[in-house]
Formats: structure tokens, sequence, C-alpha cells
């Protein structure tokens, strides 16, 4: 626990890309650089690696915003992907959604699928992925409560860092220069 709390304590926010990208993964600083070249400002953290909602909420704390949840998902025939955005505190009902999408059934996406489509890894699933899923693969599918929010809270490809954007600069800018859309759903979360 102490450990955790030196880390906690050493998390400072900063605006914009690190100063410094040596040692940085090549998916991460091209998220910078895709971020810049749409003059999308925000502001970034780097942490340990945060693959749980409880080092999420510690992250949560220094950038001012809740952090979405990102599930990469696919239907049973492994034909249609989706990448789901929902609040952090929200639980994931699989029936719940597969009603509102017309999927008979939802399943976490494996690993492979993950880096082919989206070129991220397990514990940095993010909507920046889309940047890379240039054939289209992946619909996107955003519970209304991220929309309501200002900000969101995401990784850049990778689960060291965290950023947080203005959400209207996400839907409107960042989602248009990818190609991509995203269908609204309504998530209860509860049993």
């Amino acid at each position: 626990m102490e450990q955790q709390n030196e880390t906690q304590d050493a998390m400072t926010l900063y605006e914009g890309r690190p100063a410094d990208v040596t040692g940085r993964l090549p998916r991460e600083v091209r998220t910078y650089d895709y971020l810049d070249d749409l003059g999308i400002p925000f502001y970034r953290t780097d942490h340990e690696r945060a693959d749980n909602m409880e080092a999420c909420n510690e992250i949560d704390k220094v950038l001012g915003v809740i952090i979405c949840k990102n599930l990469f998902l696919c239907n049973r025939q492994k034909t249609q992907f989706y990448l789901l955005m929902m609040p952090g505190d929200k639980k994931f009902k699989t029936k719940e959604l597969s009603s509102q999408i017309n999927s008979a059934r939802l399943s976490f996406a494996d690993p492979e699928d993950m880096l082919k489509y989206l070129d991220i890894e397990p514990g940095a699933v993010s909507i920046m992925g889309l940047m890379n899923d240039t054939g289209k693969a992946v619909q996107l599918l955003i519970d209304e409560d991220v929309l309501a929010d200002e900000f969101l809270g995401c990784h850049p490809c990778v689960c060291t860092s965290s950023l947080k954007l203005r959400t209207a600069d996400v839907i409107e800018r960042f989602l248009p220069s990818t190609g991509h859309d995203f269908r609204t759903v309504h998530l209860v979360g509860e049993d």
C-alpha cells in the first residue's frame, strides 16, 4: 500500500505531450502526434500500469475526470467488433447491451484482435485506438453518460499514461478524422 501512495504522490498533471519521448512505445507517440496534428489540446499524467479500475480511480483524482471503462467486444462469430465506452463506475451487463445493438451474444474479443484492429494490448483499450483501425472494422458504442460529461479520460494506447480531453473534441474532431461514427447506448448496469 505504501508503494501505491508513492506512485500516486509522484503523478503530475502535464499539459500536452511529453517533451522527451525516449523509452515510450511508438503507439503512444503516434497518439500524441495524431492529437497534435488535429490541434486537440489534452492533459496527461504518467503512472504505473493501470489495468484495473482501482488504479484508474487514483489517476482520476490527478486528471480531475473519470477515466472511461473501454471494453473491446465481439459477436460469437467474430465478424463484428465493438469498442464500448462507459463510465468506470457502471457495471457491464452483456445482455443489456446485446439487446440494444441486436447482437445475439457478445463476449470479450481476443487480445490478438485488439492488437490487429486497434494496435492496443489488454489493459490499454482506448478510443484513441480507432486511429489505427483504418479498415473501419470496429464499431464505437458510447454510453450516454459519457457524452454528458464535459471531459473524458482515456489511455494514449498504453496503460502507463492517461489523458484528459474535451468530450466535444473527441466526438467532433477526433472521430471524424478516423472515419468512425458512434452509436449511443443506454446502460443501467444494475442487477
